[in-house]
């Protein structure tokens, strides 16, 4: 509970993440009938870039600093951009948004999202950034506790989105475990399980851990920034996705190739099924 996502919102694992979930959303409005996203880590939901705490690590420089403005991005990209863009409408790039607001900015007024957090500061900034938004509900509550009280929504379609700190030595066990009574109370629902990449034998070991859920289709998707695999550095990010709308993959492996050229000179995207159809 001491993470803290100021210090890294804007990063290139927010621009992977949030481009991803962007992508999903408009996929589930493909549909004329209303959604639900749950969003179980969902942070204070806006991060002023420009502060102390962001400037100490300078990552919003290297992340969405080096996306913003740029040509020759795919189509397929701006929603997120726009979301980004709907969180600054005085203009330029002070402020990023979280997960929660990248959603919220893409709804449609029959759809809603569930945002949790238990950091208390963060909780409390969150709820009061959405209290008069009658599409928004907000939660001080432990994300994973949510997964069984939240779900299924009233909706019947929808996302999840699972993007804990990874901060506790058996996390990758929690989310499998987590994910697992979430898919038993509602299988046809959207799952994207966000992970980093710092040592790839840690990464292939949580990967292990969801296959041996059993849960079919299940989609990896991961940009790395750097070729090294020092478990201390995040080296790069992974989003699982469990039922992935159709053809999902082809559209991730033809924009994030794209995303991660503006973002590293190293490393690189793909795109692969831990669990086939």
């Amino acid at each position: 509970m001491n993470y803290r996502h100021i210090y890294h919102a804007g990063n290139f694992a927010d621009v992977f993440k949030h481009a991803v979930l962007a992508l999903l959303i408009e996929r589930l409005k493909d549909k004329p009938a209303a959604f639900a996203v749950l969003d179980t880590h969902a942070g204070a939901g806006l991060y002023d870039v420009e502060s102390a705490e962001a400037q100490k690590t300078g990552e919003f420089a290297r992340g969405f600093g080096q996306v913003a403005g740029q040509e020759g991005l795919p189509a397929e990209l701006d929603p997120y951009l726009a979301a980004v863009k709907a969180a600054n409408p005085d203009g330029g790039r002070r402020f990023y948004p979280g997960s929660p607001m990248v959603a919220r900015a893409l709804l449609r007024p029959q759809d809603r999202v569930a945002a949790c957090e238990l950091h208390p500061e963060d909780a409390a900034e969150l709820k009061h950034r959405f209290a008069r938004d009658p599409q928004v509900e907000t939660h001080q509550r432990d994300g994973y506790a949510a997964l069984t009280a939240l779900l299924p929504p009233k909706e019947k379609r929808g996302l999840v989105l699972i993007d804990p700190p990874f901060e506790l030595p058996d996390e990758r066990r929690q989310v499998a475990q987590a994910l697992q009574r979430a898919y038993a109370r509602w299988p046809q629902g959207i799952y994207a399980i966000w992970h980093p990449v710092k040592s790839r034998g840690e990464a292939r070991l949580f990967h292990a851990e969801l296959v041996n859920t059993a849960i079919r289709r299940q989609l990896l998707a991961e940009m790395t920034v750097n070729d090294g695999d020092d478990p201390e550095t995040l080296n790069g990010c992974g989003m699982v996705i469990v039922n992935p709308p159709f053809r999902l993959d082809e559209t991730l492996k033809r924009v994030l190739p794209q995303l991660h050229g503006k973002l590293a000179v190293a490393g690189g995207a793909r795109v692969a099924w831990l669990v086939p159809e």
